[in-house]
């Protein structure tokens, strides 16, 4: 009796202690995220120990959350997304709508997105290597003499081609209920929807809450239109809170609000169904329209696809933004707006400033999308993005100075860290910048200076050497400024 106990127990010893080993491999990159960690007979034959002892490792890192077994493929390692880091905390500060200016570094940061030589840790770019390019390459390639003509000679429809129009129709149907092709306007990317949206719901003068931290262009887009913004700050995992977002309402005349639901950008949060319906059934209930980005929603980590704010709509007062530029092509500049009781106005406002979107890149989209691959390709753009997301957030624990924190998203291509007071992220960047590093500093996602000592760093590309040197070099920079 005493025996096996003995044994039992001598088999824990020595699985538990490969299993530290491996763990300790695995949160200091040796083996990431999407890795195959080797097989049984491999890991016996390293170390000698028996197969039950290596299978029982792997059972173990199981339970650890840090691996996952694929059939027939082995284990793999799983991308590490929360308890890392503490998670950023959202500040406090008085509440008044104001006038806001981008900080011209925001062009800076644009510029560099241009530029191959530079690594882009900064705007949220998709390798081309995880995008369809060369079977959309290929239908342009197919393309008859007569289609191109037609879309080069031609004005497309002003709402945008049919065809294009039906299959995002036929995508939104699962989510939002029934949607007509004629509901839809085709724009050039989910900037412009945005834009429409807000021109349509708004006038000069007015007020537009927007969640803080934000993405800097919906500021710029406040203040070309003459507006105020009220920015309301929102928790990295919670979003807004709806007693704080009705109050800020009611007090503060707001007449439209901007809002990511899904994986918001910066922050990555995604909010719980019930959540959804009382944030849009009380902004309903004002008669405040919602102009909702839902460019991420596509890019998941968990197996279904979150539903959108337009979906608990039942005024027509959610104006729905997307496009495919994070999901398929960010060249082909196709985006919509599903302006609910907007429609004229935004179909009026969209044939002023351009009489209608580029027909030809609409056609390759359509045909693409007809094609049904669209699926299978998301599946493994998400599976890429949640390990790239992971390597990066494990790498910033392993590198970035002791008090760091960072936000646990569940989709989408960005993390939001939050570091000491004491560093200037419109330093950091012009320091990294000089290194041929590019990183979104916090101080252009708001007005004020609430987010001067944090960054938005983008996994958009697959982790490599060249990433896991470049996020240690901004690390060294970090505590450089912190000192």
């Amino acid at each position: 009796m005493n025996s096996g106990h003995n044994r039992f127990d001598s088999l824990a010893f020595r699985y538990a202690g490969l299993a530290d080993l491996l763990e300790k491999q695995i949160r200091s990159g040796t083996f990431r995220a999407g890795d195959r960690l080797p097989s049984i007979r491999d890991l016996r034959a390293q170390t000698g120990l028996s197969v039950s002892t290596v299978y029982h490792t792997f059972i173990e890192l199981e339970k650890r959350g840090l691996i996952q077994p694929r059939e027939r493929s082995g284990y793999f390692v799983r991308p590490l997304l929360e308890g890392l880091l503490p998670a950023p905390q959202p500040p406090v500060w008085r509440l008044a709508p104001r006038k806001v200016s981008v900080n011209d570094l925001a062009f800076t940061l644009v510029e560099a997105m241009g530029d191959p030589g530079i690594l882009q840790l900064g705007g949220a770019l998709i390798a081309p290597e995880l995008l369809p390019l060369k079977e959309i390459g290929s239908i342009l390639k197919g393309a008859t003499l007569a289609q191109l003509e037609a879309g080069l000679a031609g004005y497309e429809h002003y709402l945008g081609q049919a065809e294009l129009r039906r299959q995002i129709a036929r995508r939104l149907a699962p989510l939002c209920g029934p949607v007509r092709p004629e509901q839809l306007v085709i724009t050039n990317g989910c900037i412009e929807a945005v834009a429409l949206g807000l021109k349509a719901a708004t006038q000069p003068g007015q007020t537009v809450l927007v969640e803080s931290p934000t993405f800097p262009w919906f500021l710029q887009l406040i203040e070309d239109l003459n507006l105020h913004a009220l920015e309301v700050p929102a928790d990295p995992q919670s979003g807004l809170d709806l007693e704080v977002l009705e109050r800020s309402v009611r007090e503060h005349d707001v007449k439209a609000c901007i809002l990511v639901a899904n994986f918001n950008n910066p922050l990555g949060f995604v909010l719980d169904n019930g959540k959804k319906q009382a944030m849009v059934e009380r902004l309903n209930a004002l008669n405040v329209p919602i102009i909702e980005d839902d460019v991420y929603g596509e890019l998941h980590f968990s197996p279904s696809r979150p539903l959108p704010l337009k979906a608990f709509d039942r005024k027509g007062l959610v104006l729905y933004c997307s496009s495919f530029s994070k999901s398929l092509s960010p060249g082909l500049r196709v985006g919509w707006i599903m302006a609910g009781g907007y429609f004229d106005r935004v179909r009026r406002l969209k044939t002023n400033q351009a009489i209608s979107a580029p027909g030809l890149t609409q056609w390759a989209a359509a045909r693409y999308l007809r094609g049904g691959s669209f699926d299978r390709h998301l599946r493994g753009l998400r599976t890429h993005l949640k390990n790239q997301v992971g390597n990066t957030a494990l790498a910033i624990a392993r590198y970035f100075p002791k008090g760091t924190k960072i936000s646990s998203p569940q989709g989408g291509l960005t993390l939001w860290v939050e570091l000491d007071p004491r560093v200037d992220s419109l330093e950091l960047f012009r320091r990294a910048l000089e290194k041929r590093i590019a990183v979104m500093p916090g101080a252009i996602c708001a007005s004020g200076k609430a987010y001067r000592h944090c960054i938005r760093v983008s996994c958009g590309l697959p982790y490599s050497e060249r990433i896991d040197r470049g996020l240690e070099t901004l690390a060294a920079l970090a505590r450089s400024l912190a000192s």
